[in-house]
């Protein structure tokens, strides 16, 4: 990226024998959302801990801005973090947990007084009402509130995000989430935001880089994330997927067998040879129950679930020795379809995605 102001560069991070982060590079842009999405123990957490001063890499270098803080204190690296567990001063005040990094740096009283104030009125926690308040006596999504104002008060450049929204009930969290995301573009504060929880990436972040066993395996917005995910464990990581095992048929025409069907992709299978076992996905929402004139592939077989869920209902059809996902909306005039009876899935070849 031509304009970078985090850039994570070769980083690898060893504890003993074991090697959590391996050769993991990023580049962040000036105000950018970035998200960590993987799962418990791919490494992400690390990253951000040795971005924050808070872990010394095995290898590697950290850059932000223009300045290599690769071995700097995390007091000289000017960066506001937030964590999962809240990490507030129980025996102080909401108005001097926020208050905190500000008396740390020496800010005068006047000016950190009037800091606090902004910053409570920003989480709309106001200062008159709550800064009064001890810990205790907030709610978890009140707490981690506060976590965020004390970490953004000193002004940091940087904004890293340890899973904040986890130990929160689902309500709260998709409520804090999206006030989290109109205060970043507020302050155009470029951001590190880590998540095992892929709605929580996809609806708040401008890239997401998914990692696995310590590596980077796909930077990219969510969009392309989720519509062309570039390995396997990304298409079955994020969103829901319908996998379908097939055959090479004729690697030029790009044609599959899967079980006694035929079905030609967009892209050709340059490459493969026939009789060569490869997987197909598919979205759930990518398939229709039935022939839709828009769809240029189809396959048949057999429904053997339906569950009605209230406005959609969904139907599992087996396709030759795969289970096929999908959801069709709830019509009142006409009834779900039947276990047992015959079915037609339709879709798009450029909505399939090859799987090798």
């Amino acid at each position: 990226m031509a304009d970078t102001f985090l850039s994570i560069k070769n980083v690898s991070k060893a504890f003993g024998a074991v090697t959590v982060v391996d050769d993991f590079n990023l580049d962040v842009a000036p105000g950018e959302f970035i998200s960590f999405l993987g799962p418990s123990g791919c490494g992400k957490t690390t990253v951000l801990r040795i971005v924050a001063g808070l872990e010394e890499p095995s290898s590697g270098q950290i850059v932000i801005g223009d300045k290599d803080v690769t071995r700097l204190k995390p007091n000289q690296r000017n960066v506001g973090m937030v964590f999962q567990a809240y990490a507030l001063f129980p025996n102080l005040t909401v108005a001097q947990n926020v208050a905190f990094g500000l008396r740390v740096a020496g800010t005068p009283k006047a000016e950190t007084q009037k800091r606090v104030a902004e910053m409570l009125e920003l989480i709309k926690l106001p200062v008159d009402e709550y800064g009064g308040r001890y810990p205790y006596q907030l709610s978890g999504g009140q707490q981690q509130r506060v976590a965020l104002a004390r970490a953004l008060a000193p002004k940091p450049k940087l904004l890293l995000l340890d899973e904040p929204l986890s130990a929160l009930d689902a309500k709260v969290r998709v409520s804090l989430r999206e006030e989290i995301r109109a205060i970043q573009k507020e302050l155009g504060i470029t951001t590190v935001f880590v998540t095992h929880d892929q709605e929580e990436a996809l609806s708040i972040s401008d890239r997401i880089a998914v990692m696995y066993a310590g590596k980077a395996e796909q930077v990219g917005t969510p969009f392309e994330v989720y519509n062309r995910p570039a390995t396997k464990f990304v298409a079955n990581f994020v969103g829901t997927l319908n996998v379908l095992e097939g055959k090479v048929a004729d690697a030029a025409t790009g044609t599959v067998r899967i079980a006694d069907q035929t079905l030609t992709l967009k892209e050709k299978l340059a490459g493969a040879n026939a009789g060569e076992r490869l997987s197909l996905a598919l979205r759930p929402e990518a398939i229709a129950l039935g022939p839709k004139p828009e769809h240029d592939s189809r396959l048949t077989g057999e429904i053997a679930d339906v569950q009605f869920l209230g406005s959609v209902i969904r139907v599992r059809v087996v396709v030759g020795g795969d289970q096929v996902s999908l959801d069709t909306f709830n019509n009142s005039a006409t009834p779900p379809p039947s276990a047992g009876n015959k079915a037609t899935l339709s879709f798009s070849s450029e909505d399939v995605l090859v799987l090798r």
